[in-house]
């Protein structure tokens, strides 16, 4: 059953608070009476200035307003109505004669539900009436069900919100920062930092096919499978390479072989990092090439060493080695920078990110601040198409500042 549906076989609507706005006496007492007798309760208005102040004082279920009044004519009066945030949902059929054809349709376009003509007909009014007040029951309930919606979105957004480390690990000679921006309240994107049982650091950047509630659901799903299994190996004293390995293998098998028929897949660089040598170890699993750093210039790009995560059971990963001298930055990050579009939906672009971050920065925290601020002032008052997610690690001396 249809969300729609469910209203339509609801319980039915209390009586409906109708406002008469009409200057002459004889018209507003007509037309009030037939709806008293129609069961909704009314009140007039015998101007447009007063009909404002009454709508702004008391909650109304429909208008019914005339076009040819002093001072303030119907016109004024629907304009400054919708114009209102507070009133603009409040439908207003308008009251006209039947010479007024061309006010009726500037009405119309203007924001007016509907017309009625004079002198009333009962039949007419009825149908007019009742047709206004169940659009408006409709449009109420999608208000109040999309109203829901932003409250569970917010909620589901907290919740996700934990999922990131509440303060990210740090040492003496190692320091990481990170900034996500998601593209909807709820996000496919995530990182991830925690330290594992020998002392290494474990670091996670993904980004999961999609976006919205779904890319949400898999994204915790990745989460914890990376998290559990990593920490589970690390705790057993596999080495370097068996955690990075089983930890990938047996994410992708079970996404693929578990939740195959719904085509969800992320791609995904985990890497660990010795704090003391320098030593890194990665599997980058069909995602964007992080950059290595080093006295301000990219020496290397560590590029995919397997496929992204749940495309196919039994997929290969291998395990890429290296080691970062002091002061060397590594900045991962997902698609959602290069891809982020400005206002004339022009890419933020491979260009301008190497052209950024080929600078001597002093921590990481710098970096991914200015990369961040970038990509935001590259975006303005855009829509974000994708998530953004900016992870940068430092080695060296200089490194050890907690971060939030």
């Amino acid at each position: 059953m249809s969300i729609s549906e469910q209203y339509l076989i609801s319980d039915p609507p209390a009586q409906s608070r109708l406002l008469v706005v009409d200057d002459n006496e004889m018209n507003r007492d007509m037309l009030s009476r037939r709806l008293i007798k129609r069961g909704h309760l009314v009140e007039v208005a015998v101007d447009g200035r007063d009909a404002l102040n009454k709508l702004r004082a008391g909650a109304f279920d429909l208008v019914l307003l005339d076009i040819m009044m002093p001072e303030m004519d119907g016109f004024e009066v629907l304009e400054t109505l919708k114009a209102d945030p507070g009133l603009c949902h409040i439908p207003v059929v308008m009251i006209s004669a039947s010479e007024e054809t061309a006010s009726v349709v500037r009405c119309i376009e203007l924001g007016a539900d509907d017309y009625l003509p004079k002198p009333f007909n009962p039949v007419i009014l009825k149908a007019r009436v009742d047709a206004s007040l169940e659009k408006k029951r409709l449009r109420d309930r999608e208000r109040l069900y999309a109203l829901s919606m932003e409250r569970e979105l917010e909620i589901g957004r907290k919740i996700q919100s934990s999922f990131f480390p509440e303060r990210i690990p740090f040492s003496e000679t190692l320091e990481i920062a990170a900034a996500f921006t998601p593209a909807r309240q709820v996000a496919g994107d995530f990182y991830d930092a925690f330290a594992l049982s020998d002392g290494r650091m474990a670091l996670v950047v993904a980004d999961v096919c999609d976006k919205g509630v779904g890319a949400a659901l898999f994204m915790a799903l990745f989460r914890t499978l990376i998290r559990a299994i990593s920490g589970e190996q690390s705790v057993s004293n596999a080495d370097t390479e068996t955690v990075l390995l089983r930890t990938m293998e047996l994410t992708n098998n079970y996404i693929a072989e578990t939740h195959g028929s719904s085509n969800m897949f992320a791609t995904v660089f985990f890497a660990t990092i010795d704090p003391g040598s320098g030593h890194l170890a990665y599997v980058n699993g069909g995602h964007d090439s992080p950059l290595l750093i080093r006295r301000g210039e990219i020496v290397d790009r560590l590029a995919p060493t397997g496929p992204a995560l749940g495309l196919l059971p039994g997929s290969n990963f291998t395990v890429a080695e290296m080691i970062l001298e002091e002061r060397d930055i590594l900045l991962a990050y997902t698609d959602g920078v290069t891809e982020a579009r400005g206002p004339g939906r022009e890419f933020y672009g491979e260009s301008r990110l190497v052209e950024l971050v080929e600078h001597s920065w002093s921590s990481a925290a710098e970096l991914v601040e200015a990369l961040d601020g970038s990509v935001r002032a590259h975006i303005g008052e855009t829509e974000r198409s994708d998530d953004i997610t900016i992870l940068a690690v430092r080695t060296g001396s200089a490194a050890g500042k907690e971060l939030r």
